[in-house]
């Protein structure tokens, strides 16, 4: 079932994250997650930049365009996307490094599920004001990462000592991943890609 993991993530994680490693789903059971979460936060910042408008701090909200908005909402919807499974393929590589042999399945339910807290902030954009974001976005990331020290040992069956060290370098590779996906951002909007103001 989609989403049948969600309460237990944020009530009992270590327990769920157990619960996902017994009970490995189908890749078609993590893709079905995966695509239903990421539209939370494209479908809320479509709503807010088209029809609520971002307030930076000062001066009026800002609007963009309908058809704007919609370009940017795809585009981080796929975007999202692209960085789980990038973040995924990531581990799943990493995984011999750390005596883990995880199938690729595997190393997609653990960075679904992780990426699942920072997913839900997207709510957040329904109230957009920068510096609520800012904090209900830290409070998520935060969590994500719990969520990954807590999970990889289980989910890729390994130490914890290995567990730590191996989730360390799946947060590196992450914060790499997510500093690409800004600097694709930034040239696409140089090329002429850039949200259009109302």
């Amino acid at each position: 079932m989609i989403l049948n993991h969600l309460m237990g993530l944020y009530t009992h994680p270590k327990q769920e994250w157990h619960t996902i490693e017994k009970n490995h789903e189908a890749l078609k059971s993590s893709m079905s997650h995966l695509l239903l979460i990421a539209l939370i936060p494209a479908v809320c910042s479509y709503i807010a930049t088209a029809h609520i408008g971002w307030n930076p701090g000062a001066g009026e909200p800002l609007f963009l365009t309908s058809q704007s908005a919609m370009y940017m909402s795809m585009g981080m919807y796929f975007g999202l996307i692209a960085g789980v499974f990038g973040l995924a393929y990531l581990a799943y590589w990493m995984g011999k490094t750390f005596d883990a042999k995880p199938d690729f399945t595997q190393a997609l339910e653990l960075a679904t599920y992780t990426a699942t807290p920072l997913f839900m902030v997207g709510f957040a954009a329904l109230y957009p004001v920068l510096w609520f974001i800012m904090v209900v976005g830290l409070v998520g990331l935060t969590y994500s990462v719990y969520l990954l020290y807590t999970g990889v040992p289980i989910i890729m069956n390994i130490p914890e000592e290995k567990g730590f060290i191996y989730a360390s370098s799946v947060v590196t590779s992450g914060l790499v991943l997510l500093v690409a996906l800004m600097a694709s951002s930034v040239i696409l909007w140089s090329m002429g890609f850039g949200p259009m103001l109302q």
